[in-house]
């Protein structure tokens, strides 16, 4: 963490540092810039001297993520990474290949304070935020992976659903997003972004006045205060209806529908009575539901509903003109759910 990191830099920030403390000349930061998109070490930019090669070895490291692990699902085309992070700390991220292009699950935090009940990221809590050079990193790393099985392949698309609540690393992740869609960076279209909140109330109003066309989803799990403050502790602090007012806040300040994540629990939330509720709750909003079949964390004794309950809460909320899907369930044998496989790892390791 004492390094500088590369990938942490915008264009400006990456030309001062070339010319002012390194005082080579500009052109090195359009070099240097271009290995970083490729997912290149400082000692794989080879049009750099090695003199030059040292002194930044010394000082900076270009990506500050590397894939430690990596897990392809025989089920699917799905692959999980298990990151290594330069101060030893562990991250997860899962790429899952669509018709439309692969999409990379990333995380913001080193772990999650939220103590959602449905969720593994959170059991050991927050151990620190990740930098932008480190929310990016995960990206590139991932990139040149899955380039290294087919050129063709990159990431097009990127969900902030890993560990860590996005808002709560509000500086940092708002500049990973203006890095990620930089033209002379990765140039992925903030409109292939989702950022997932549990629903930090001010920070959501913040986000909305950035200019950022991204797609906000937000963890709503429960069609009433009562059950969600069950499921999600942040409910105590910010009440349905402060959220949902945020909410439809971000529809007329973006004009982009809001995504309402909403993990189905077995005799918790899943009957038809908490659909018709959500559906009340939901009326009038520009909005879609991805319902969400759990997946049993064995560490909470919380478990799925029955397919044909989920099939059910799904026509249910048709019937009330509420747009809902079933998310497909990926990666379901590489322990796919966002902090699993790092909290399985630690525990072998006895950390």
């Amino acid at each position: 963490m004492d390094k500088l990191q590369l990938l942490g830099m915008d264009r400006g920030e990456l030309t001062r540092f070339v010319t002012e403390d390194l005082g080579e000349s500009k052109f090195r930061a359009r070099q240097i810039g271009e290995w970083l998109n490729r997912g290149a070490s400082i000692d794989e930019m080879t049009n750099l001297s090695a003199a030059l090669r040292a002194r930044l070895n010394a000082i900076a490291v270009a990506n500050p993520v590397t894939i430690l692990e990596s897990y392809r699902s025989k089920l699917d085309e799905t692959e999980k990474f298990l990151y290594a992070l330069t101060d030893g700390n562990l991250i997860e991220g899962v790429v899952m290949r669509y018709h439309h292009g692969d999409t990379l699950c990333v995380s913001t935090q080193v772990g999650c304070r939220m103590g959602c009940a449905f969720c593994a990221s959170t059991l050991d809590g927050r151990v620190r935020n990740l930098t932008p050079g480190e929310i990016l990193g995960q990206v590139a790393a991932a990139n040149r992976h899955i380039r290294q099985q087919d050129p063709e392949r990159r990431v097009h698309n990127i969900v902030l659903m890993g560990s860590g609540e996005p808002l709560d690393n509000y500086d940092n992740v708002v500049k990973f997003l203006r890095l990620v869609n930089a033209p002379e960076g990765l140039n992925i279209s903030l409109r292939n972004v989702s950022l997932s909140t549990c629903g930090l109330v001010p920070r959501m109003y913040d986000f909305a006045e950035e200019g950022l066309p991204v797609t906000l989803s937000l963890s709503l799990h429960a069609p009433n205060d009562e059950i969600r403050r069950r499921l999600m502790p942040v409910a105590n602090a910010y009440p349905y209806d402060q959220v949902i007012a945020a909410c439809r806040n971000y529809v007329e300040k973006t004009g982009r529908r809001v995504i309402f994540e909403y993990a189905l629990v077995r005799d918790v939330n899943s009957d038809l009575k908490c659909a018709d509720e959500l559906a009340s709750r939901l009326r009038g909003l520009q909005c879609h539901v991805n319902l969400i079949p759990l997946n049993d964390v064995r560490e909470r004794n919380l478990s799925a509903p029955t397919r044909q309950t989920v099939e059910a809460f799904q026509k249910r909320l048709a019937l009330k003109n509420i747009s809902a899907t079933v998310r497909r369930e990926m990666g379901a044998d590489i322990e796919g759910a966002c902090g699993q496989l790092r909290r399985k790892v630690l525990e072998e390791a006895g950390r």
